[in-house]
């Protein structure tokens, strides 16, 4: 006879749903405990000691590879990332709550990306930039400006061709967002706050900023981690500087030590932290939002 309160399917949910669980965040776990194996440790289990060997390690550099450079890189492209997301699909926001001229075929043609593989996608900017280059290198030629000519390599880099590669990816899903919070948006706000003299910019700042606010965050929060972990995207468009993910992919054939998985954990810390920031943030906007 199934618990009161319990229906008699609870039991074999909940196995499900603890093996999806385990199965989701298991391999996870399982880096982070490897992480922290003494001297002589290695890839797998059983544990050989416990330590922040490996930690003391990744910090010295892994080989040729400057860690500290490349997690940089992928901070500063994340952040500018995070930046301009929520900048564009605030303001595409706002303009499509208007009927405009083109807006559903403009809408489809930015959400499409979300359905190309990413790796064509990153091909395809990849070719463009470099026939951005050619037109550059036919400019130079035509002008006579040969010390520029001699001094230009490629279009090609982590704030030109890479950030356009992550903004396919992160707008997307920014726009999905901003046009569901405005959808659900009651504009008698908007009109109370105009019947009280409010300016446009006013009524922005003082009555709807504070009350999507919560949703700005999640977007900032979505264009960071988004940018953060991408790898196919980045693949063929960031240039000679690779960013931190595509630096692990290409450790994981030459390092054989969890050094490995130290590198692994802390990529997964600064994800978690920018997380908890974003919910720290939207429940701070949440509680100011009745005054």
């Amino acid at each position: 006879m199934a618990r009161e309160g319990r229906q008699r399917g609870f039991w074999p949910l909940a196995i499900v749903f603890g093996l999806f669980v385990l199965f989701l965040y298991g391999p996870v776990i399982t880096i982070f405990v490897l992480s922290f194996q003494g001297p002589e440790g290695g890839l797998t289990f059983p544990m050989r000691g416990w330590s922040l060997h490996w930690y003391a390690e990744l910090w010295k550099g892994l080989g040729v590879v400057d860690i500290g450079a490349a997690l940089r890189r992928s901070l500063w492209l994340g952040l500018v990332v995070m930046v301009l997301t929520v900048l564009l699909s605030l303001l595409a926001g706002l303009a499509f709550r208007k009927k405009l001229a083109g807006g559903e075929a403009l809408f489809y043609v930015t959400v499409a990306s979300l359905i190309m593989p990413s790796i064509i996608v990153s091909l395809g900017i990849g070719l463009q930039f470099r026939l951005i280059d050619g037109g550059v290198k036919w400019l130079l030629e035509s002008i006579g400006a040969s010390e520029a000519l001699e001094g230009f390599t490629t279009t090609l880099g982590m704030f030109s061709s890479g950030l356009g590669a992550h903004l396919t990816w992160t707008l997307p899903f920014g726009l999905l967002i901003m046009f569901a919070v405005f959808n659900r948006f009651n504009p008698a706000y908007e009109e109370a706050a105009r019947d009280q003299g409010a300016t446009p910019w006013q009524t922005f700042r003082h009555v709807v900023l504070p009350l999507i606010g919560p949703s700005v965050v999640g977007i900032g929060m979505f264009g960071f981690t988004l940018s953060w972990d991408e790898i196919a995207r980045s693949s063929q468009a960031v240039g000679d500087l690779n960013t931190l993910p595509l630096e692990l992919q290409g450790l994981t054939t030459t390092v054989t030590t969890p050094a490995i998985y130290a590198l692994g954990t802390v990529t997964t810390l600064v994800s978690l932290l920018v997380i908890a920031l974003a919910l720290a943030s939207a429940a701070w906007l949440r509680r100011r939002r009745p005054a």
